[in-house]
């Protein structure tokens, strides 16, 4: 069983189309420039008590990136390096792991420091990505070192991988949206397989690759790097870990953007409903472009689903496409408007009798390549949020669920409900909390990007965000757009707002709009 919608936002649009220490500090007063060296120092564990100097004074080794299963070795512009951190943060002088991070060093003069990003998932490698996404971000990069990394968990960095390729296309065919008792059975004896395949292949690990694990390895990426602060763009997932690292580490707080922003006040059953209404939301907005009318639309799309679930459709391979292809081939157009017609496309086609372009979509989707070899995201991500989510609903509880879930989406919504209780289910690792704790008092102004339309992580969330953060902190800029996430999408005054935040330190007024 995949979990259909991630909180990710970079690697969904790309599919569609060691010694010496980095130095330098931030310059000058700024936004964010609050902290001195010993209260950074004092902060970096999110307590009083130091770290050992064996793991804040190693050197990173940069040297030239390799190519990874995801991309090719990027320019000689770009430096990778391996960082060591504790395996279990409670236990700082015991066994460490290894976190694969890439940089490109600051293009100009005026440098602030470094600017590290993280492209959501959970499970998205920064390191495949940051090469890709840097040149939406080559305005920043002439101040900044643009750095990322893969976090624990995840690609490079200790990455999990839980079922074979050939196990990953054999449960497609599991039925998401279970219809009788055997469809009920076999859905949840998937998910049960899928967590024991984890704790077999990954053993200790499991226990910890939490957000605030990871919040804690950017603090000390922070440190050995040479900054005295952290300056961060994390968007979709990242910006709950921009939270989580906000509220363990107020005092180190620099330039944070926290942009396509998850609602950190939801639990997992929240989050569900939170993107069944904003993909349904999202469908609509699409459906009202093409004439049709979203009501419509929608019935034609339940339908067709219907159909499906009763007779997969052929495709030009001998693969067939099953309901849970066809919803996850919906689902990855709407993450950007010029991918619409893709859809529309991929959809007639659907009514013609022809999977082949939903098919295609949900290979992109779910990093599948023609050899039948699948990327390893979607098993970070399922270790990764069911270690932080405690929250456990059960079969009965989540059927009682089922007709609101229906409600607020009738495409999404069956498939987003039974995932409550099938995304953790039987899963041999207890969950942490039901919502992250991101309050930061004192901690400097943190800009919140919310775009109107965006599926992923409804825009409602970006005030949930704020309030969470507290008075002062959580700076809200609102996009009238489309599609998941906001800057770099084509709004010069998204853009421009972000670039004077980071760059010159100038926080926008609070609830500052930006028409589409």
């Amino acid at each position: 069983m995949t979990r259909f919608v991630r909180w990710t936002a970079v690697a969904a649009a790309a599919a569609l189309l060691a010694t010496g220490c980095s130095g330098g500090s931030s310059d000058g007063p700024q936004a964010g420039d609050r902290t001195s060296d010993a209260a950074s120092s004092a902060a970096s564990t999110g307590s009083a008590a130091p770290l050992p100097s064996s793991l804040t004074s190693q050197k990173l080794g940069w040297g030239q990136c390799k190519a990874t299963r995801d991309s090719p070795a990027p320019g000689d512009e770009w430096q990778c390096a391996t960082l060591k951190t504790p395996l279990d943060w409670a236990k700082p002088d015991g066994t460490t792991i290894d976190l694969a991070l890439i940089r490109t060093k600051a293009t100009g003069d005026d440098r602030i420091g470094s600017l590290l990003f993280n492209f959501g998932g959970p499970g998205s490698s920064g390191v495949s990505t940051m090469p890709w996404y840097a040149t939406s971000a080559s305005e920043l990069g002439k101040r900044y070192d643009l750095v990322s990394f893969d976090p624990r968990g995840v690609g490079a960095s200790e990455g999990v991988r839980c079922r074979s390729d050939r196990e990953i296309q054999a449960s497609e065919s599991v039925d998401i949206t279970p219809d009788t008792a055997a469809e009920e059975t076999a859905y949840f004896q998937d998910a049960a397989a899928f967590g024991k395949g984890c704790q077999q292949a990954e053993g200790t690990l499991m226990a910890h690759v939490s957000t605030t694990d990871t919040a804690r390895d950017m603090d000390l990426m922070r440190q050995v790097l040479g900054d005295r602060q952290m300056h961060y763009f994390g968007i979709s997932y990242g910006t709950e870990l921009g939270g989580v690292y906000a509220h363990l580490f107020p005092g180190t707080v620099g330039r944070m953007i926290l942009d396509a922003v998850v609602d950190p006040s939801a639990d997992a059953t929240g989050h569900a409903e939170n993107q069944a209404r904003g993909f349904q939301r999202a469908l609509d907005n699409y459906l009202e472009s093409t004439g049709q009318g979203a009501e419509e639309g929608t019935r034609k799309i339940v339908a067709l689903l219907k159909r499906i679930d009763a007779s997969p459709l052929p495709a030009s391979s001998a693969r067939k496409l099953t309901e849970p292809l066809a919803l996850t081939g919906i689902i990855r157009p709407l993450y950007s408007e010029a991918s619409w017609p893709t859809l529309t496309s991929a959809l007639e086609a659907a009514e013609r009798g022809d999977g082949s372009e939903l098919l295609a979509l949900a290979d992109q989707y779910n990093d599948r390549e023609a050899s039948g070899r699948y990327g390893t995201g979607t098993h970070s991500q399922r270790v990764i949020s069911c270690l932080d989510d405690k929250q456990r609903p059960t079969v009965e509880e989540t059927k009682k669920l089922l007709p609101r879930f229906e409600k607020v989406s009738p495409v999404f919504g069956p498939m987003l409900g039974w995932d409550t209780a099938g995304w953790c289910h039987d899963w041999p690792v207890a969950g942490q909390y039901d919502t992250p704790e991101v309050s930061a008092p004192g901690a400097a102004p943190i800009l919140l990007v919310g775009n109107t339309g965006d599926p992923a992580t409804p825009y409602e969330g970006t005030r949930k965000m704020a309030d969470e953060l507290g008075k002062s902190v959580g700076v809200t800029l609102t996009w009238k757009g489309e599609g998941h996430s906001a800057y770099g999408k084509g709004s010069d005054c998204v853009d421009s707002a972000v670039n004077a935040y980071l760059l010159q330190g100038k926080v926008p007024e609070d609830g500052k709009v930006c028409a589409s």
